[in-house]
């Protein structure tokens, strides 16, 4: 029978898998013959890292690896928790350590939100080997935990639960007797199964909890004893995607909708774009992202691009959610299947590296300005020649410094519009090569 405490302790942490035989996933760590259970069979573990998104099993892991090692376990939340409390627990493992070879492990959830110096601390006791860290985070450890860190532990990358180990684990929580919701007899087929491996987007805990709720929902004063997908829609309401504004999955989702525009993919941009605004991201970031992306990705291979991308922008102000999404839309759609060129970005770069080996090069005399007698008597604008004066428009003079004289910065495609503006530089440069020809010819 269960107690009152049990009763109050929510399904997910009941059914929080004791033993490597019950956990489900992870099988490139958990599997035969795989890091961990090498790990369980030396008796022995290093420092670890789990990376992995939430309800992917970072802590029930760690419980695991420290049950299986007859370990001291001790839980440390970087939300509650401080460096003071990092002192005690290294005074307390300081104290036994002579009396005892048990190991000290020290599990910290959410490493990634304590700073450079609260993990610091942790530092010269890992390296002694007085603690066994066991840091969980959900944040990509390059950006989130110190290097000193990453070098003394081992990182293990793990993934989001797949359908198949969702719908396990939700199979056993509803005929478990002693922690699950096997003495309702609850009933669940296929299509509520697949329902909630949906619902839950590779969350364990999410499809616990979900579970739980639906079976508050099902009425068993009318006979009734199963969980349906209506059941199940009622219970989830909305489904919330993984997504943190300011974590890698904002860049991740940033990243794929950048590039699949890039590759003239529409689809994936169109798809990209909608989990985005899914997620809760910021629509007029996304938009500002789209203006960048019409200069740097298309540039004059399309030079209308820049203007739907500024239009989606004030579209979306004027309008915003959801009628201004289809302005965001429209946009990502143009940008994807229009001409590609990013001959701006590469001359870009190429002048800002001249401009950092040159330094501040003089603006050559022919193409200053002559306000006054003193300007004009020193040579401000001597020889410059006024382009309108030629019949087509053209003149053969330098206008960058003499120590870059002759350099060509912008190489248009043959893509788009793009084409057009190449083959009109390719002919304006043969009109003025014959031009020099002749005017050397009759000098």
């Amino acid at each position: 029978m269960q107690t009152q405490h049990q009763h109050n302790t929510p399904l997910a942490e009941r059914m929080r898998p004791k033993t490597m035989a019950h956990f489900a996933g992870q099988k490139h760590l958990t599997g035969e013959g795989r890091l961990l259970n090498k790990f369980i069979q030396r008796g022995r573990i290093p420092s670890l890292l789990l990376w992995g998104p939430p309800g992917s099993g970072k802590t029930t892991l760690a419980t695991i690896l420290a049950h299986s090692l007859s370990a001291d376990f001790i839980f440390f939340s970087a939300v509650l928790s401080g460096v003071k409390d990092v002192r005690r627990i290294v005074a307390e493992a300081e104290k036994k350590r002579p009396q005892t070879d048990i190991p000290t492990i020290l599990f910290v959830d959410e490493i990634h939100r304590f700073n450079k110096g609260q993990q610091d601390a942790f530092l010269p006791h890992v390296e002694s080997g007085l603690l066994t860290l066991i840091g969980a985070t959900t944040e990509n450890p390059s950006f989130h935990v110190i290097a000193p860190l990453l070098s003394r532990a081992q990182l293990l990358v793990l993934n989001p639960l797949t359908g198949e180990d969702i719908k396990s684990i939700v199979k056993r929580a509803i005929t478990d007797s002693k922690n699950g919701l096997g003495k309702r007899k609850l009933k669940i087929d296929q299509e509520a199964l697949e329902a909630i491996a949906r619902v839950a987007d590779g969350d364990c805990r999410r499809a616990l909890n979900c579970l739980e709720t639906a079976a508050t929902l099902v009425n068993e004063r009318d006979g009734h004893r199963d969980i349906t997908p209506d059941i199940l829609r009622e219970a989830a309401q909305q489904q919330a995607l993984r997504f943190d504004n300011k974590g890698e999955e904002h860049y991740n989702l940033i990243s794929a909708l950048h590039k699949s525009m890039r590759d003239s993919d529409p689809d994936g941009a169109a798809y990209w774009l909608r989990r985005l605004l899914k997620s809760g991201e910021e629509p007029l970031y996304i938009a500002r992202r789209l203006i960048r992306f019409a200069s740097e990705d298309v540039g004059n291979a399309d030079p209308h691009g820049l203007r739907v991308a500024l239009a989606c922008r004030d579209a979306y102000q004027m309008l915003g959610s959801p009628e201004g999404d289809l302005a965001l839309l429209q946009a990502v759609t143009y940008l994807a299947t229009a001409p590609k060129s990013n001959a701006l970005y590469l001359m870009e770069k190429q002048i800002d590296g001249d401009i950092k080996t040159t330094g501040s090069l003089p603006v050559p005399l022919h193409l200053r300005n002559a306000p006054t007698k003193m300007m004009k008597t020193i040579g401000y604008g001597k020889g410059y020649q006024y382009a309108h004066d030629q019949a087509d428009g053209l003149v053969d003079q330098e206008h960058l410094p003499a120590e870059l004289a002759g350099t060509t910065y912008y190489q248009p495609t043959n893509r788009g519009f793009e084409a057009i503006i190449r083959d009109r530089l390719i002919k304006w440069r043969k009109i003025l090569a014959k031009r020099a020809q002749t005017n050397a010819k009759s000098a």
